[in-house]
């Protein structure tokens, strides 16, 4: 398996949109049967007709397996109740509410470049290592947004697969949603990697659509040096959590 390759654009990003369009829940509910990992994290994917409320499952999962190898951070804590209480109800709420609706579809669940690779006999796009669950699809590219992605987060994969599959509605609120999804690979990251600069870069993330959500003024200020959006950063990704 080759992984040095960027995958074909347009051939990548269609199999995605065909999962994605194929992938239908088989209860019409946000979930999965059966408990799905990303890392060593369990997942909590129990049927949730609200997108919100599924999400926020599996967002406490990761904040609750941060917080235990990390340590209690009493900033951070108060920035995920607020994006907990107030701004996922607000942001992923817009979803299925006036009138719009998003379908549960079958995502990857870990979608970054070390889990897709170029088979050297036959030069298909592989996918591997899963955490699939019933999603709304633009949770998919969270991964993409991260500080360690070296190119899915071209622009280009993002701008084919929208001929595919356009944004949700409020289109206008696609890089929000992307920003809030990333959450989670950075937690999770964060756990596996004690120290690491994943949770600082979640936590201004978190404070940045508090400020534009439901601003707090006992919360800290976003800070755009800490944003890689903003500045560029590359870190790359170390793989030890599992040892």
């Amino acid at each position: 398996m080759d992984f040095t390759i960027a995958p074909d654009p347009e051939e990548f990003v269609s199999k995605i949109a065909s999962l994605h369009r194929k992938g239908v829940s088989p209860t019409g509910k946000f979930g999965f049967p059966v408990p799905t990992v990303c890392g060593i994290m369990e997942r909590t994917v129990e049927w949730e007709d609200s997108w919100a409320t599924s999400f926020t499952h599996q967002l406490k999962d990761v904040i609750k397996y941060d917080n235990e190898t990390n340590g209690p951070w009493p900033a951070f804590d108060d920035a995920c109740n607020q994006l907990i209480d107030v701004v996922i109800p607000r942001l992923l709420g817009a979803l299925q509410s006036d009138g719009r609706n998003i379908i549960p579809t079958l995502i990857h669940g870990d979608l970054w470049e070390r889990n897709v690779g170029i088979d050297m006999e036959t030069g298909d796009i592989i996918t591997f290592d899963a955490g699939s669950t019933y999603a709304h699809n633009e949770m998919e590219f969270g991964t993409w947004r991260c500080s360690w992605a070296f190119y899915f987060n071209s622009p280009i994969y993002m701008r084919l697969y929208q001929r595919y599959i356009e944004p949700s509605e409020p289109a206008e609120e696609f890089d929000d949603r992307n920003r809030l999804y990333s959450l989670h690979p950075y937690l999770n990251d964060s756990a596996g990697h004690p120290g690491s600069a994943s949770r600082l870069i979640a936590y201004n993330d978190m404070l940045y659509l508090c400020e534009k959500y439901a601003p707090l003024e006992t919360l800290e200020r976003y800070n755009p040096d800490h944003d890689i959006t903003v500045t560029g950063n590359y870190v790359p990704f170390v793989m030890k959590q599992l040892e």
